[in-house]
């Protein structure tokens, strides 16, 4: 347990460790691939404001020019006869406005960039945005209309605003830094683009890492999974094993040593004078060798099976009477008190069936039966026909089985957790043994149970 749970968190961990590292170098490989798409589309837009200056002699904002000189002259002299502070800011917020709105929808800029870009080849669809870091109204005095925070400080830091550099920004590029100023106004911005599908064309670059990644990933899983479950299967096998050889020690040496006790009893003088007592011990000897032979022989038919396929003498019986006569003879030899209940429904049907291997197969279920209750045992034996099959079901009143341990019933050696392991003698090849011989017979067992409430186990078997 030890030893497994110590796999189990040192493969957590591996795997928790991948992941981040993983997780580490994709967005390492994202980040560098969105400083290419910048760098790319600054130098393309760097290209195209260029080729726009040389061949179209203009910036882009010609318009934006035309239609700001007569309104800056207009509103000098609006703010010239504001009388208040609130209509000055009033004055001043409108000013504002106006210029933002001349920007965005007058200048020419964005469907220059577009044209150059799709004749490149380049992607044309972007989103612009026009920062306006200063905007002052200049007449007898400079009036301040707006001004940016960072502009503000580059001036109060002594710095020369007019070539300042442009501030940086994760999502979008700075195409042009411009400054217009004539007799009425000085006006600072900046004309950012950005891509729409800019995170889908990085998506595309890093797919291939990112791909690769998640392989990584699942293959580490899988193979962690896989060994982890061959641990844990290796470590259940070593516990059967185990288990194995100490139920079988147990089963052994009970015979053995009643044996050993019982010939060391017909030696006493007093024994061998006692007809009545030589008798009796006889008996417990032949009885103990008969018990002792059957667990030999059950363990060699066992290595048998798994060496060589089962040599059934199949014949048509009638297996309503069948089952009749190994419930008899069961009630007769190992019975112990129980009660059995017959319910048959099986019109005569006559199967194909060894009938050795079959009464072996139901005497281990009704011992069972007897074997795994802590009371009185009441046994319901059922048999009827469904379709093409015929179903013999043995349900019984004793400890029941858990969920976990129905699933591993049927595996060779395996015995349900019982809390000791000498409650309740055997090998842990019975239920085994009656798996052999229904697919042998090529039918199927199956278990219902609940723990404190009794078992059902259900043989089916082709009715031919």
């Amino acid at each position: 347990m030890k030893k497994r749970n110590t796999v189990l968190t040192l493969g957590i961990t591996s795997i928790i460790l991948l992941v981040t590292v993983q997780i580490f170098i994709v967005r390492g490989i994202w980040k560098q691939k969105d400083e290419l798409f910048t760098l790319r589309y600054t130098l393309h837009s760097q290209e195209a404001m260029g080729y726009i200056n040389r061949r179209l002699s203009t910036d882009g904002f010609d318009t934006v020019r035309i239609l700001l000189g007569p309104y800056s002259e207009q509103a000098n002299k609006k703010l010239q006869t504001a009388k208040d502070p609130e209509e000055l800011d009033a004055r001043k917020k409108e000013i504002y406005d106006y210029v933002t709105s001349l920007l965005n929808h007058e200048q020419d800029l964005s469907v220059m960039l577009s044209s150059y870009f799709e004749r490149r080849g380049f992607d044309k669809n972007f989103n612009f945005s026009i920062v306006i870091n200063n905007l002052e109204m200049i007449n007898k005095d400079t009036i301040a209309i707006h001004q940016s925070q960072s502009f503000a400080n580059r001036r109060n830091q002594g710095r020369t605003v007019r070539f300042a550099p442009p501030e940086t920004s994760k999502e979008k590029i700075l195409v042009n830094m411009k400054v217009m100023e004539d007799n009425n106004y000085r006006l600072f911005f900046e004309y950012y683009i950005d891509f729409t599908d800019k995170h889908q064309q990085i998506l595309k670059e890093t797919l291939a890492w990112l791909g690769l990644s998640v392989f990584t990933i699942l293959v580490v899983i899988i193979i962690f999974m896989v060994t982890y479950k061959n641990l844990v299967e290796e470590k259940r096998l070593s516990n059967l094993k185990t288990d194995f050889i100490n139920n079988m020690t147990h089963e052994l040496k009970t015979p053995l040593s009643t044996i050993t006790v019982a010939g060391k009893t017909l030696e006493m003088p007093q024994i061998r004078t006692n007809e009545q007592k030589i008798l009796e011990t006889a008996k417990m000897i032949g009885k103990q060798s008969i018990h002792l032979n059957q667990l030999i022989n059950m363990i060699l038919e066992i290595s048998m099976w798994e060496r060589t396929q089962f040599q059934l003498d199949k014949r048509k019986v009638n297996i309503e009477e069948l089952m009749n006569d190994v419930v008899e003879s069961f009630k007769s030899g190992g019975g112990n008190g129980s009660t059995i209940i017959q319910k048959y429904n099986l019109d005569g049907a006559q199967v194909d069936v060894d009938a050795v291997y079959f009464t072996t197969l139901i005497n281990n279920l009704l011992s069972n039966a007897v074997k795994y209750s802590d009371k009185v045992p009441v046994i319901e034996v059922e048999g009827f026909t469904t379709e093409d099959k015929i179903s013999i079901r043995v349900t019984d009143n004793g400890i029941g089985i858990n969920k976990i341990d129905q699933k591993h019933v049927f595996d060779k050696f395996y015995r349900a957790s019982t809390g000791n392991i000498h409650k309740y003698k055997g090998l842990g090849l019975g239920l085994y043994y009656v798996k052999k011989i229904a697919e042998a017979h090529g039918g199927d067992v199956t278990v219902s149970s609940r723990p404190g409430k009794g078992s059902t186990f259900t043989i089916t078997l082709p009715n031919c």
